[in-house]
């Protein structure tokens, strides 16, 4: 079980890395005005939408500025934390990984639902958001493991049988 977690902790690092890079510099280019950006990732950004056909980037409804303010405010901070909760094996990189889960898992349902519904989405660009949707099963499920118990947990800690109360 150890060696399967530390895969999934490294395929979580990885997608964690994306996300700490692409959401400032790429996604937040939907909702923040593009005079704050240099050209170069402007030109990234609708070199992605045309190539993928990202009409959710280019179009910009309105419920897709709100799910970006969402990953910028509340999803991107805890990528953030978990990549330091990885790095630095913190007790707390569960609860963290399953609130993060839960959130991207919610967010990529609602736009998987829209490219489907909508016609206009072809495989290439359902192939593009799937491994997000992933991403967050990935991460749930990570939130839910119980961190073991281990004997190197009790270092340091004495069992009360040896000590007297005061009065």
């Amino acid at each position: 079980m150890g060696a399967l977690l530390k895969l999934v902790d490294a395929v979580l690092f990885a997608f964690f890395i994306v996300i700490a890079v692409a959401a400032p510099l790429i996604d937040s280019q939907t909702c923040l005005p593009e005079s704050l950006f240099p050209s170069v990732l402007i030109e990234l950004k609708n070199w992605y939408a045309r190539e993928y056909g990202d009409y959710l980037v280019t179009e910009k409804p309105h419920f897709i500025v709100g799910l970006v303010w969402l990953e910028l405010l509340f999803q991107w901070p805890l990528a953030l934390a978990n990549l330091y909760g990885i790095l630095a094996s913190k007790s707390w990189f569960n609860t963290t990984c399953l609130i993060y889960g839960v959130s991207v898992f919610t967010s990529m349902v609602t736009i998987l639902s829209e490219l489907m519904q909508s016609g206009k989405a072809s495989d290439k660009l359902l192939f593009m958001y799937i491994p997000f949707l992933g991403l967050g099963i990935l991460a749930i499920l990570r939130g839910l493991v119980t961190p073991s118990r281990t004997t190197s947990s009790m270092i340091g800690k004495r069992p009360m049988l040896g000590r007297k109360k005061k009065a």
